[in-house]
């Protein structure tokens, strides 16, 4: 990549937090805000479909799953406890709303969770560690 391509790449990628937050809710390529990142749900596709960004450096690793759990955990819990406290429902209730909400909310959260640290790691050109050589 010559110096002046890589500038223009540099300035691309200072799309600043607006373009982070953006690329996370719309799940979209954070090169060109075009392309879809996901197929069927979570499964991250191969790459764009507009830019032909190749998504291979992608590694979000457990982030979106440990940010979730600590998410939800605290959601759902508090929505659990309001629930009970307000209402006093029986137990089934529970059982049968928050069986039913806390995978959707878990869904949706790990889909933006996910597209947000893509982003991240494209904007900032996060790779895997290496020790400098003296």
């Amino acid at each position: 990549m010559t110096g002046e391509d890589h500038d223009a790449e540099r300035q691309g990628r200072q799309g600043g937090v607006l373009s982070v937050l953006a690329s996370g809710v719309l799940a979209r390529c954070p090169r060109c805000g075009g392309g879809a990142l996901f197929k069927n749900g979570l499964m991250l596709r191969p790459k764009c479909e507009a830019c032909s960004l190749d998504y291979a450096f992608i590694d979000t690793g457990d982030g979106p799953a440990v940010f979730a759990i600590l998410i939800l955990g605290f959601v759902v819990l508090g929505a659990a406890l309001f629930v009970e406290f307000r209402f006093g429902p029986p137990v089934w209730v529970h059982a049968l709303l928050w069986g039913i909400l806390t995978p959707l909310f878990a869904f949706g959260l790990l889909r933006f969770l996910k597209a947000i640290l893509i982003a991240l790691q494209w904007l900032h050109k996060a790779e895997e560690g290496r020790l400098a050589k003296d």
